[in-house]
């Protein structure tokens, strides 16, 4: 796995709550990593398996690992939850959190583990750190485990979220992609990250409702990219197309494709693309009588982010609004589709007093099919231009940037003192200021 029994600066005491998939991986890595570690779990025949030195399932390369360190008395187990915790310094609760019929999720275990840990805590001295790697919906560290935690000085608590895959979970753990800790106790954060210090990664340290969310968005992105190479393969398929040489090909671009590209909150796309093509690709997949339900609900999702944005945008208090940024991207003119476009007529409809600015945009000079799609929707749009953003700014008394402002416009933007609804960003609640030059 790249990395020797023992091979570690900083060796610790910890207690794994919980010995499934997640659990007994967790503990017996550790032990490997060379801290001294117990599971506890209410099943005693996983107690037995860890004591006799075997894996209570079948994952590859595992059992491997519990006897190895078993023999070498870094890894134990036992029923008692009490046992347990004296001998530890972290609690890394590995329960299981499944589904609701509703959907939500079941919290019981938990919150069993959570008040078994409690009455554990007024005979305790030293410090705890519990560590929640369960997967739970944000706030649920704050709201389950802090709440009943909160009233003990020494105690702390941190998200520490798995991303082991059943099947290949020890090479996960022992070659991460992603290690993430979050909460607000750095102390805390840094003493669980150490954990994992001689593995070759860099720990990702956020707060603790940002750990909890990173898991969900994971797993949410992967699910994703199943269902979509799904369905480009289906209407491939049905066009007799070699949909897998499609997505190969797909994958081959590391800079759009497959890469940090586009995967950033910010404001609605719009342009004379990805609309156009969506609308086109999923009409031409009904004429065939396919049901494409992914690619079928982006324009949807897209138009309600614009909506979330104009909501937001209606209920701010200001009088006079200035829009920075009308073309659906910086360093552009082009109109066609741009949500700020609509967001100005929605606005013009309900009466707000609103100006405009954009670098690359210049009324008189709009022509073509740009002149056509802004005129039928803003036949007055010339009467809302500003010839530069410090006229922008002198007339406003609320700021809403549509488009990402260059440093020298950011400047302007931050010293003018207006409050800001920062829409490129991420849309958020109203007067978020952006950071001068933030990304710029």
């Amino acid at each position: 796995m790249g990395v020797e029994p023992g091979e570690t600066s900083d060796s610790a005491r910890i207690a794994v709550l919980g010995l499934g998939y997640v659990g007994c991986v967790t503990a017996a890595c550790l032990a490997h990593l060379g801290h001294t570690v117990i599971g506890i779990d209410r099943d005693e025949f996983k107690v037995k398996s860890i004591l006799d030195g075997k894996a209570p399932f079948y994952e590859p390369g595992l059992e491997e690992i519990v006897q190895n360190t078993v023999a070498a008395g870094r890894l134990s187990a036992a029923v008692s939850l009490a046992e347990g915790l004296e001998r530890s310094e972290i609690a890394l609760i590995c329960v299981g959190t499944p589904s609701a019929k509703n959907g939500n999720l079941s919290l019981e275990q938990l919150r069993r583990v959570v008040d078994e840990i409690t009455c554990l805590l007024a005979k305790r001295s030293r410090s705890l750190t519990v560590g929640i790697r369960s997967t739970v919906y944000p706030g649920t560290c704050e709201e389950v485990v802090l709440a009943p935690l909160s009233h003990y000085r020494n105690v702390f608590v941190v998200s520490n979220p798995e991303f082991l895959r059943e099947g290949t979970a020890v090479k996960d753990f022992m070659e991460p992609s992603l290690l993430v800790v979050g909460g607000s106790d750095t102390a805390a954060v840094t003493r669980v990250a150490a954990l994992y210090s001689c593995l070759p990664i860099t720990p990702c340290l956020v707060t603790l409702r940002t750990a909890e969310l990173i898991k969900y968005a994971c797993n949410a992105f992967h699910a994703v990219k199943v269902a979509f190479a799904n369905e480009i393969g289906t209407l491939a398929a049905n066009l007799e197309i070699d949909g897998a040489q499609v997505m190969d090909t797909l994958c081959r671009d590391s800079v759009l494709n497959i890469s940090p590209a586009y995967l950033k909150p910010g404001f609605a796309f719009g342009g004379s693309c990805l609309p156009k093509d969506l609308r086109a690709l999923t009409y031409r997949a009904s004429r065939l009588d396919l049901k494409l339900p992914l690619l079928e609900s982006v324009l949807p999702s897209n138009e309600r982010h614009l909506q979330r944005a104009i909501d937001i945008i209606q209920e701010l208090p200001a009088r006079r609004l200035g829009v920075f940024g009308l073309a659906f991207k910086e360093d552009t003119d082009d109109l066609r589709e741009s949500p700020v476009v609509t967001l100005l007529e929605q606005l013009i409809g309900k009466g707000r007093k609103l100006r405009v600015f954009d670098a690359h945009i210049v009324p008189d000079r709009i022509y073509g099919s740009n002149q056509r799609y802004l005129l039928s929707a803003i036949p007055h749009i010339s009467h809302l231009f500003d010839a530069s953003l410090e006229q922008l700014l002198g007339w406003a008394d609320h700021l809403v940037i549509a488009q990402k402002p260059s440093s020298e416009f950011a400047a302007q933007i931050s010293s003018s003192g207006l409050p800001v609804t920062d829409l490129v960003s991420t849309v958020r609640a109203p007067q978020f200021v952006a950071e001068p030059a933030a990304g710029a």
